[in-house]
């Protein structure tokens, strides 16, 4: 969910301590460089350095949208893997992970067109930050009040309501009430402008 946006805010040192190699391994992969990365995700050089590093580590916004950018996944980015591509997710599979505020839950199975999480947003959490990339974004409010902007247009959801709109529009999200918001987010991933759907590899296979 981040792609225009501006030089976000730096984590602590050590809280997603996978995500430092697996950040410079999957740019690798991608054949990308360290500038051309940046650019694409909205970051410097130096402060993508940083993260691939493990100097910083990176909100849930940028693992989203470094996901995209690589083809992959945030449970890729995040050291995970899956066995299988099993249809069906268990409760008591999905861990909680914490970045940049926010908190997720996996939703969906890794290597698929669409990625599906469960979000905790806490009030004032990144709700300053406009996001601008390529793909779609469903979501739906399970807990609290939602604040979501799209272009000029402010909209307050309450539990229950959903929206479903084209990530190119400038978006930010917020939790209206102190106690935070709870959503369901469901965002397609793609690697380049040009729309095509990245799968993602097959478990297994050689990328």
């Amino acid at each position: 969910m981040s792609s225009s946006e501006t030089e976000p805010r730096d984590e602590p040192v050590g809280a997603l301590p996978a995500v430092a190699p697996q950040l410079r391994a999957l740019r690798r992969r991608a054949s990308l460089t360290l500038e051309a990365a940046a650019r694409q995700a909205g970051l410097s050089p130096a402060h993508l350095s940083r993260l691939e590093t493990g100097q910083r580590q990176p909100s849930l916004p940028m693992l989203l949208s470094l996901a995209r950018i690589y083809g992959t996944t945030v449970s890729e980015l995040l050291g995970e893997s899956a066995a299988d591509r099993d249809a069906v997710v268990r409760a008591d599979d999905m861990e909680p992970t914490a970045a940049g505020g926010w908190t997720y839950w996996q939703a969906g199975a890794a290597g698929r067109g669409m990625q599906a999480l469960r979000v905790q947003v806490p009030h004032g959490s990144q709700g300053d930050i406009v996001r601008v990339h390529p793909g779609e974004e469903w979501l739906y409010v399970l807990k609290g009040r939602l604040r979501l902007r799209l272009g000029d247009t402010l909209h307050r959801l309450s539990p229950g309501d959903s929206a479903h709109f084209d990530s190119l529009t400038p978006h930010r999200i917020a939790a209206q009430d102190a106690d935070g918001v709870e959503l369901l987010f469901v965002h397609t991933l793609l690697q380049s402008p040009t729309a095509a759907l990245c799968l993602g590899p097959t478990p297994g296979e050689t990328p």
